[in-house]
C-alpha cells in the first residue's frame, strides 16, 4: 500500500461505510413510501403524515444521516478526490441488497448502468479535484446558480408531472439531486464567505446564501420520497450520486470562479465522463426488472383490451338483433 493510501485509509474505510449506509436508507425509505403512496407513484401530503410516523421510514432516515455524517468526517480527514468517488458505491451496494430481498439475479442492462455510473462518477470527481481552484466568490454568483437550478428543477418537475415509470423516478430524483448540488455549491460559496472575511455574518448575501441551502435541502428531501414513490432505490441512489456532484462541481466551476485552472480538455473529458455517468442511469433505470416488469404488464393489458374489443365486434356482427350501418345513399 502507497504513503497516499495508507495515510488516507480511516477516510476511505469511512466513506465505504458511508456508502453502506446510504444504500440501506434508500432501501428502507423507498419500501417505506412504497407502502402509503396513495397511487403507486405520488407521495401526497396525507401520505407523507403517515410515513414519518413508520420506522422503517425514520431508521432509513437515521442511516442517511449517519452516512452524512461519515462522509463529512472522511472529508475533513482525506481529499475530495479520494473520499468523493467513494460515494458512487452506494448504487452497486443497493443492487445487491435489492437482488437479495427480491431474490432476483440483476440483469446485463442492470450491471452496465452500474458500472457506467460508478466509471462516469468516480472519473468526473477525480479530473475536477484536480483541475479546479478556489477564488472569491464572484458577485450575485450564488442568485445565479440559485436561479438556474431552480429552473431546471421545475423543468424536471414537469418533465415527472407528464411521464409514467422509470422516467418519472429518473425525473424527480434528478429534480432532488440538482437541489442537492445547488446545496454542495452554496455550502462551497458559503464557506469561502467566511473564510475570505470578505463578508460580515450580518450581510445580506450571507444570510441569502444560508436561507437558500435550508430551502434547497427541503425541496430536494421532498423530491427525492417523490422518487422512491415511482421507482426502486438502486435508480434513486444511482441519480443521487450522479448528479449532485456533477451539478456542484459544474456550478463551481461556471459560477463560483473555480473555472481558470480547467484547461479545454479536462473540459472535454469532465463533459464525456458525466455523459457515460447519466447513460448508466438511463440504462439501469430501463432495464431494472421493476421496469420489464411494468412494460410486460402494460403490453398485456393492451393486448387484453384488443382481443375484448375485438370479441365485441365479433358479437355484434353475428347479432341480428345488433344495430346496422346505414346504407350510402
Amino acid at each position: 500500500m502507497t504513503p497516499t493510501l495508507l495515510a488516507s485509509s480511516p477516510a476511505i474505510a469511512l466513506a465505504v461505510v458511508a456508502a453502506g449506509c446510504f444504500a440501506v436508507a434508500a432501501t428502507l425509505q423507498h419500501d417505506a413510501v412504497d407502502g402509503v403512496s396513495t397511487d403507486g407513484r405520488r407521495l401526497g401530503v396525507s401520505a407523507f403524515r403517515t410515513l414519518v410516523g413508520r420506522p422503517g421510514w425514520l431508521l432509513g432516515l437515521a442511516a442517511a444521516g449517519a452516512g452524512s455524517g461519515l462522509h463529512a468526517v472522511a472529508l475533513v480527514l482525506s481529499p475530495l478526490s479520494v473520499v468523493q468517488p467513494i460515494g458512487v458505491l452506494a448504487v452497486p451496494i443497493a443492487v445487491l441488497l435489492t437482488a437479495r430481498r427480491t431474490r432476483e439475479r440483476p440483469g446485463r442492462g442492470v450491471l452496465l448502468g452500474v458500472a457506467l455510473s460508478v466509471a462516469g462518477v468516480a472519473a468526473f470527481v477525480s479530473i475536477a479535484a484536480n483541475s479546479t481552484s478556489s477564488t472569491r466568490v464572484p458577485d450575485f454568483a450564488t442568485l445565479i446558480a440559485g436561479g438556474i437550478s431552480l429552473a431546471l428543477v421545475l423543468v424536471l418537475v414537469l418533465v415527472a408531472t407528464f411521464t409514467r415509470g422509470w422516467r418519472r423516478c429518473v425525473a424527480y430524483v434528478t429534480a432532488g439531486a440538482v437541489a442537492f448540488g445547488l446545496v454542495s455549491a452554496l455550502v462551497r460559496a458559503l464557506s469561502l464567505q467566511i473564510t475570505t472575511g470578505l463578508v460580515a455574518w450580518t450581510d445580506p448575501r450571507l444570510l441569502g446564501t444560508a436561507a437558500g441551502i435550508g430551502l434547497a435541502l427541503l425541496v430536494g428531501g421532498w423530491l427525492i420520497q417523490q422518487g422512491f414513490a415511482s421507482g426502486p432505490p438502486e435508480v434513486v441512489i444511482a441519480c443521487l450520486t450522479v448528479v449532485d456532484p456533477i451539478v456542484a462541481v459544474l456550478l463551481g466551476i461556471v459560477l463560483l470562479g473555480e473555472g481558470p485552472a480547467t484547461s479545454g480538455t479536462a473540459a472535454v473529458v469532465l463533459l464525456a465522463c458525466a455523459a457515460a455517468a447519466a447513460a448508466g442511469v438511463v440504462s439501469l433505470a430501463r432495464y431494472h426488472p421493476d421496469a420489464r416488469r411494468a412494460r410486460a404488464q402494460a403490453r398485456a393489458a393492451a393486448a387484453a383490451s384488443s382481443d375484448t374489443t375485438r370479441s365485441s365486434d365479433t358479437a355484434r356482427s353475428h347479432d341480428p338483433a345488433a344495430p346496422r350501418p346505414a346504407p350510402r345513399p
